[in-house]
């Protein structure tokens, strides 16, 4: 796997197949994640990582109509995760307070925002639906 300034991640890592509406697959691919970050980063890192992966695979099972598919990987001392899926609708973050009633709805994207040092959208093109990923740093001597 390869970023968008052709960075290379070790293809060993996680990669999963989620069946559509699947909400059973989202705390697999937490233990999952957890396995591969086991020894990996500064303290904590490991645990933001799990949350914005869990809120970008919910995500995908709750708004998309089809199948989806999660990616982690390495390179060096940066994580990158990936999550595909069919829809081609680029995902809107909500601002904190957008809600009035309180409801937790509509956040993921608003934490993947707040928490990761980089993330985007990749539009696949021709019916190929899209990429939502973000990258954490976990090299125990930055800052």
């Amino acid at each position: 796997m390869a970023d968008e300034d052709g960075r290379r991640y070790e293809t060993a890592g996680l990669r999963r197949r989620l069946g559509h509406a699947d909400l059973t697959a989202v705390p697999e691919v937490r233990h999952a994640l957890r396995e591969l970050l086991r020894c990996w980063g500064r303290p904590g890192r490991a645990d933001i990582a799990e949350l914005l992966t869990c809120e970008l695979v919910t995500n995908a099972l709750i708004h998309t109509e089809g199948d989806a598919e999660v990616t982690a990987a390495l390179a060096a001392a940066r994580l990158r995760v990936e999550v595909r899926d069919r829809l081609e609708q680029l995902p809107e973050p909500l601002l904190a307070d957008a809600e009035p009633d309180g409801s937790t709805h509509g956040r993921g994207l608003f934490l993947v925002q707040a928490l990761a040092d980089a993330w985007g959208v990749r539009m696949q093109g021709h019916g190929g639906g899209k990429v939502v990923w973000f990258e954490l740093d976990g090299d125990p001597t930055a800052e």
